[in-house]
């Protein structure tokens, strides 16, 4: 076997396991509810974890928003980039309730 076949089977497999372990993760958490322990634990690594990271990829959209001026702006596509790159991850961030609900 050729060593881009034995790649190709490699991230198959990888590609595989993730879709495979999201799917089971779905399912499970149909079945939480706002009473469950699980849900508080949700809560503080949104606190801790995801809304700064909303932060960061705020900071790294407004970045490449920039970077990406030259094409956005023949195209006329600068709203849609701004609110995708910019304004999507800071209100993830920022605008979101806490503890929200479809966490």
């Amino acid at each position: 076997m050729s060593s881009k076949k034995k790649m190709a089977l490699v991230i198959l497999i990888i590609v595989s396991f993730l879709v495979g372990s999201s799917y089971s993760e779905v399912w499970a958490w149909e079945k939480w509810n706002k009473d469950d322990p699980v849900t508080d634990e949700w809560n503080i690594f949104d606190l801790v974890f995801a809304r700064p990271a909303g932060i960061l990829a705020g900071i790294a959209g407004t970045g490449l928003f920039i970077v990406t001026l030259p094409f956005t702006i023949p195209s006329g596509g600068v709203k849609h980039a701004a609110d995708r790159f910019i304004v999507s991850p800071f209100e993830f961030s920022f605008v979101r309730e806490y503890p929200d609900d479809n966490m």
